[in-house]
Parts: C-alpha cells; structure tokens; sequence
C-alpha cells in the first residue's frame, strides 16, 4: 500500500494507525528496496508508537499531531532510560535518528525532526564495549548449533559457525562463496573475505586474509554440507537474502536468545577477543588483559591486525570488540 490520497490526511495519507503509518512511508521512501534499513528504522519507530500511546506518552495516533516539542519529550523519555542504565546511548540515538528519518517519509519534508540526536540526549555514544561478549567458550557455541541442528536449522547453525571461526558479519557469512574458500583454505592456509562485505570493501584493491585453523576448516566444511544444491553460498539458486533472512535468521534467533547469546554480533566480538589474545598473548581488555598498560605497541599491532581481518577501515572501531585502551 503505497500513499492514499494527498499528505492532508490522517498520518499524511498512510491509513489510521501510526504503527503501519510510518513503515509504509519508509518503503516508499526507499522505493521497495533496502529491506534492512527499513526494517532498523520500522523497529524503532514501533518503539517511538509504543511511548505514544503509552501513559507517560502524547496518547496520540496520528503523525499530524507530532511536532518537534513532542520530539523533544521523547528525548528527555530516552534519556531518562540511559540514566536508569535501562538503555544504551547509542540504542537512544538510534532510535532518536529513526524517528527524525520515519516523520521526513511520512511528511516529505525535513520540517518536524531534531537536528542532533546526541545533542537532544545531552550524551554521546562512546564506541567502547563495556560488556564481556558472549560466545567466546567454544562449548556454549557447540550447544548453540547442536540446538539449531535439532530444530532443522542447519544452516543458521552454518551461519553460527562461520561467524565465530572467522569473524564475519551475518551477510558475509550468508553470501561468502564457499568453494573459494576451502580451496584457499587448502591451498593456501588462509581465506580471503570478500563476499558481502561492507562499504565496497571487496576485490584485488581490498583484501581480508584470515589464517586457517581447524575451527575455520570445519566450519566451511558444514556450510559446504548444507549449502542449498546448485549453490556456492547458502541461500538456494530460487532464493532471495531477504527470504533467507525472514525465514532461516529469524527464526534462529529465539534458539539463540535461549542459549544466552543475544545476536550474531556477538560471535564476531568473541573472535576479536581470541585473536586478539593470539597475538598479544594477554586477555582482551574486557576480558580484564593489561596489554595496553604493559606493550602499548604491541597493543596497537594488535588492534591494527583485528581491524584488518574484521574488514574496518579504522583501528579506533575495534574497542567496540574488544574494550577501550583505559
């Protein structure tokens, strides 16, 4: 359902109910495409309903009534939540954006939004990880994808694996071609990420080396089993990602929730703090190591080494892994 009608209407024309309101602006919007992005930013803005029509909220449902005060109400809202440690600083600002991005889709105009989230919320996100990642024990991770196994969810359990050998991103893991890959690993002792990644980072002018182990061979070799017949990844040749995400990624991820490990994102966080012991030999600093007090040098080799093999371009990132210099 696209716009019904001129912007004058209930929720500019996008139907009665706030909720369904603002992610049909966003697919508009974005004309269809960019399922992720949507789906972040329809996330958050279910949130901003929720506050709404709750007791501390407006009580409203119509995007008409939203103007840059009730924006501000919201804001003191969330940051009342970061102050009670109820929410992170940059959950906050990222639902605070979401909404600045849902009412410009919805209005098709830039007029009702705040201009600086973090300055709304008086905070700014740090960057650094402040909790132990999950995931980093091996065994829990067997448990995970013996779990999924059991469910017939052979190949999230694939995507688990992938993840936690080699530090991949979900999309990586679901798009990386893995025929190439365990023949580099067999060839070569070493694989080179460069499906699905992020930011153009792909091809001869950016490469990802990640050295083999058996952690990395295995791994391949159970997505090899379970990638879909007629396929070099693991979504099948009449597959869409954006069905594999719906119905193999969703799904698992209550399995995953059940075994104390709250997203994908935390597989690639243990492996940045096992390498990172691999080439230090001290702990990660939330894991309590001192590297960073002892061998600074050594402690940025490091970081510039985990940077590299998680495919940022910025050394400063991998605190969000493996914890701050302090």
């Amino acid at each position: 359902m696209a716009l019904v009608g001129r912007r004058d209407g209930r929720n500019f024309g996008y139907g009665r109910q706030l909720s369904y309101a603002g992610p049909l602006a966003l697919k508009d919007m974005f004309g269809g495409g960019h399922y992720g992005t949507v789906k972040a930013h329809s996330d958050r803005w279910q949130a901003f309903v929720k506050w709404c029509r709750s007791d501390q909220g407006p009580g409203i449902n119509d995007a008409r009534r939203v103007d840059r005060k009730l924006l501000a109400d919201y804001a003191a809202y969330l940051r009342d939540l970061v102050g009670r440690g109820d929410l992170a600083v940059s959950t906050a600002q990222n639902r605070l954006s979401s909404v600045n991005r849902t009412m410009a889709a919805l209005r098709g105009d830039q007029y009702v939004k705040l201009p600086s989230p973090s300055k709304a919320l008086g905070m700014q996100r740090s960057g650094v990880r402040h909790s132990v990642p999950q995931a980093q024990d091996r065994e829990q991770v067997k448990q995970i994808v013996d779990a999924l196994c059991r469910h017939h969810q052979q190949r999230a359990a694939a995507i688990v694996l992938l993840a936690r050998a080699t530090g991949m991103r979900l999309r990586e893991t679901i798009l990386a071609d893995l025929p190439r890959l365990s023949r580099e690993a067999n060839d070569l002792d070493r694989i080179n990420i460069q499906d699905g990644t992020k930011g153009g980072r792909a091809g001869a002018s950016a490469p990802r080396w990640i050295a083999v182990d058996d952690y990395v061979r295995e791994a391949l070799g159970f997505a090899r089993q379970v990638s879909p017949f007629g396929s070099r990844n693991l979504i099948a040749p009449n597959e869409s990602y954006l069905h594999l995400l719906q119905e193999i990624v969703s799904p698992a991820r209550k399995t995953l929730h059940a075994h104390n490990l709250k997203g994908f994102h935390e597989l690639r966080a243990a492996y940045a703090c096992e390498r990172y012991k691999q080439i230090t030999q001290h702990c990660a600093p939330i894991n309590g190591g001192q590297c960073c007090q002892v061998d600074k040098n050594l402690d940025r080799e490091a970081r510039r080494q985990v940077s590299y093999e998680l495919g940022h371009g910025r050394i400063d990132v991998v605190s969000a892994y493996i914890g701050g210099r302090a």
